[in-house]
């Protein structure tokens, strides 16, 4: 079992839970004993136990560790908005990979963006949450919007080290020899120095040409994912669990 807790309430001995946690606690009859963990989200995992303490929202500290299901490299996700559940899913399951944060964005062929944009990321931002405790995640990846696309595509560039443009057209740069070129052991038996990548993948309608144009002009690395049409869902999840396999975070 995890949860997790704002650094205000984690003391040197004991951790305060929100309401919320004390009553799944509750609800699944821990003994005193037991043991569960709250991590800071920040990476660090704290084990707990109820302990003698008369208020169930009280947690004794047993010990504290790093949380050991975070990533060594930061990736950070750029979704077109999308129609369904489609977003739900990739939040989810980019989640699951672990990604660093998501970002979404308007793209000229996005066939829908939400009218209410800030009720929106909460729900995606709830489903990040519950799904980082259910995944052993050190952190809640943020769930945030960055607007329009040229907007999105400065940002994406300034926060990485590796900036990748998933195209559905590009014939030439497969993402498999931007990786291996970017993470495979040098002669000293190292990596390469990127620590931080920005995975930008299109809407539903695919990509206008001007916008592939506009991330060639800065710098990005056009890349193909392959010779199927992926789905704006299953894109930034086979991106990303490729970057995690050659880094060896999978």
């Amino acid at each position: 079992m995890r949860f997790f807790a704002e650094p205000q309430d984690i003391g040197k001995s004991r951790i305060k839970l929100s309401a919320e946690d004390s009553d799944h606690i509750r609800s699944l009859r821990l003994r005193p004993d037991e043991h569960f963990v709250v991590c800071d989200g920040a990476g660090i995992d704290y084990v707990c136990r109820l302990g003698a303490y008369k208020d169930d929202r009280i947690a004794e500290i047993i010990e504290k560790h790093q949380s050991r299901g975070e990533p060594t490299i930061d990736c950070s996700l750029y979704i077109a908005y999308a129609k369904g559940a489609r977003l739900d899913y990739a939040v989810q399951k980019s989640v699951e990979l672990g990604t660093y944060e998501i970002v979404l964005y308007k793209s000229k062929r996005c066939i829908a963006v939400p009218n209410n944009i800030p009720k929106k990321i909460q729900r995606l931002q709830k489903i990040a949450l519950e799904t980082a405790k259910q995944c052993n995640r050190g952190i809640i990846p943020k769930v945030s919007s960055a607007g329009e696309f040229d907007i999105m595509l400065d940002i994406a560039a300034a926060r990485a080290d590796l900036a990748l443009f998933c195209y559905e057209r590009e014939e030439d740069l497969h993402l498999k020899s931007v990786l291996e070129e970017q993470f495979s052991p040098n002669l000293a038996g190292k990596t390469t120095d990127a620590k931080t990548v920005s995975i930008i993948t299109g809407p539903e309608g695919g990509f206008e040409p001007v916008e592939v144009e506009l991330a060639k002009s800065k710098n990005f690395n056009v890349i193909s994912l392959g010779k199927r049409i992926l789905r704006s869902e299953t894109a930034p999840v086979v991106a990303l669990t490729a970057v995690m396999y050659q880094t060896l975070n999978l």
